[in-house]
């Protein structure tokens, strides 16, 4: 937990806005748990209908977003745009997968990230 990560500095009132931080999330989630079926052909149907001009400005629309907000993402994916793109799309197939197979993906992810742990 994050108490473990800054012991000398957490108090009470940091005590009491994690736990409300997270049952605002709970109750976020909660509120959403019937909903990934219409979600999931939601989302397929978008990336279905998108052609590759289409996904060309999605594709950097979302890296300018994402690098205007992480400046150390910058330094991270010093990649050509080739790898980049490649990189995205893994991203857009993920996200369908999140909703069709969640318990695989979850799997997936998790070796993925054994593999890349020290690395």
């Amino acid at each position: 937990s994050l108490r473990s990560l800054l012991p000398q500095e957490w108090s009470s009132e940091h005590e009491v806005a994690w736990i409300w931080m997270w049952d605002n999330i709970a109750r976020l989630l909660e509120a959403q748990l019937d909903k990934p079926e219409r979600f999931e052909r939601a989302v397929a149907a978008m990336f279905e209908v998108l052609d590759e001009e289409q996904l060309q400005c999605f594709r950097q629309s979302m890296f300018e977003g994402f690098f205007a907000v992480s400046l150390a993402g910058q330094e991270h994916f010093k990649q050509s745009t080739t790898r980049l793109h490649f990189i995205f799309d893994k991203i857009l197939s993920m996200t369908v997968q999140l909703y069709s197979q969640p318990t695989a993906l979850v799997m997936k992810l998790g070796r993925l990230g054994l593999q890349h742990v020290g690395n």
